[in-house]
């Protein structure tokens, strides 16, 4: 059985729609030694329809030599969750179908390792509200927004997490790594 680890660049406001205005803060290079490890446990990827379509032409083409992401995101199965798309276009995906909690439960329960969740911002807070994220790799850039998409909505039910990790990065950028207490 495996977890399912969230993965998120935020703003101060909790805006976390297309990260583009990450771009001038740079990446600094321990954080991607978090997301090498967060990945390095995943067996599967998960995917709302909106964060595939972004994802498959920004990844299928790239290789090892250009990213050292692309292996994870081309050769890992990914799990697209979707009540309107038809087909996938990019190697080792599967459709599931429309957002199912159970569906993801199963998922979860197969997975020889845990399952990781970039973007797909409906899909994290249908997640969230049932339960089922254990690990939030949370991002958070040292700028507010005003508006968007935020990652916990007024009314959103109350949740408890415990701190697992923290860091913050030469670019302002503070990571902290939530876990369920569920």
């Amino acid at each position: 059985m495996g977890a399912i680890a969230v993965h998120e660049f935020m703003s101060l406001d909790g805006v976390f729609d297309n990260p583009s205005w990450t771009f001038e803060y740079g990446f600094d290079p321990k954080m991607g030694e978090v997301l090498g490890e967060v990945c390095g446990g995943c067996s599967g990827i998960l995917l709302g329809r909106t964060t595939y379509e972004m994802f498959e032409p920004a990844w299928s083409n790239r290789t090892a030599e250009q990213d050292p992401g692309a292996p994870f995101f081309n050769d890992t199965t990914k799990y697209v969750v979707s009540g309107t798309l038809t087909e996938t276009t990019w190697r080792n995906s599967e459709l599931v179908g429309p957002y199912d909690p159970e569906v993801i439960r199963k998922l979860k329960d197969e997975a020889e390792g845990d399952l990781y969740v970039s973007g797909s911002g409906r899909l994290v807070r249908a997640m969230l509200a049932d339960g089922l994220v254990d690990q939030l790799h949370l991002f958070v850039y040292p700028l507010t927004l005003g508006a968007g998409p935020r990652l916990f909505n007024d009314g959103d039910a109350p949740a408890k997490l415990s701190l697992a990790q923290s860091d913050a990065y030469d670019n302002g950028v503070v990571y902290l790594n939530y876990r369920s207490q569920a």
